[in-house]
């Protein structure tokens, strides 16, 4: 059997410093993805909607996983990637503080060796299990390209993020480069830890920027 270790291969994608802020070209990269906004009044953690694709996401990317790993020929093993998000507003900036207006697209890391066909036998094996859904319809298969980005890995509850994220802006500031979250670009977590089982102080988030030079 083939193992695929995407862990140890992205490693400097999905594990920074949390001591340090770095700027990095991300390439392109393949993803199961779906599309949301939270509703108005509530939050992420507390979305049923927000809930349900998150489900939905792990149900495809784990049914790939033992596809993948159970096959007669060419079997593969890999480890079922981060969940992570892309968060923005419809108009205007992104402000981190509210989070009622929020849109957002989920994506996992897929491997390259998941094509198009293999994906929709596996929302299919879902679909057989669990019954269809609209979110399951709406998972797809895409390439994503962030391009020059800024990135540091944040410890702590997610409402300490701001603090972290005004460090990043200071490194852009003092290295020539400019936040483009906002109308062209969209504020990056990438979640290690789980809320439900992690303490609060050691929660582990990628938190990741796009940039252009200023």
């Amino acid at each position: 059997m083939k193992i695929l270790d995407l862990k140890k291969q992205f490693k400097y994608l999905y594990q920074p410093s949390a001591k340090k802020i770095e700027a990095l070209q991300v390439p392109s990269l393949q993803f199961a993805m779906i599309d949301g906004a939270i509703e108005k009044g509530s939050e992420p953690g507390k979305s049923p909607v927000f809930a349900e694709a998150t489900q939905a996401m792990y149900s495809v990317s784990y049914t790939l996983k033992f596809m993948l790993k159970k096959r007669k020929t060419n079997a593969i093993d890999y480890p079922v990637m981060a969940l992570e998000g892309l968060w923005g507003v419809e108009d205007g900036f992104f402000d981190i503080t509210i989070k009622d207006n929020w849109s957002y697209t989920l994506m996992i890391m897929q491997p390259e060796v998941i094509t198009a066909e293999i994906f929709e036998d596996a929302r299919e094996q879902v679909r057989r299990k669990k019954g269809d859904s609209d979110m399951l319809s709406k998972i797809r298969l895409a390439h994503f390209e962030e391009g020059l980005c800024v990135q540091t890995m944040h410890v702590g509850p997610y409402a300490t993020e701001p603090a972290t994220i005004e460090q990043m802006k200071e490194f852009m500031a003092v290295n020539g480069l400019k936040d483009n979250v906002g109308p062209n670009g969209r504020h990056h977590e990438i979640y290690l830890s789980d809320p439900r089982k992690a303490s609060p102080d050691k929660m582990k988030t990628v938190l990741r920027h796009p940039v252009i030079k200023s």
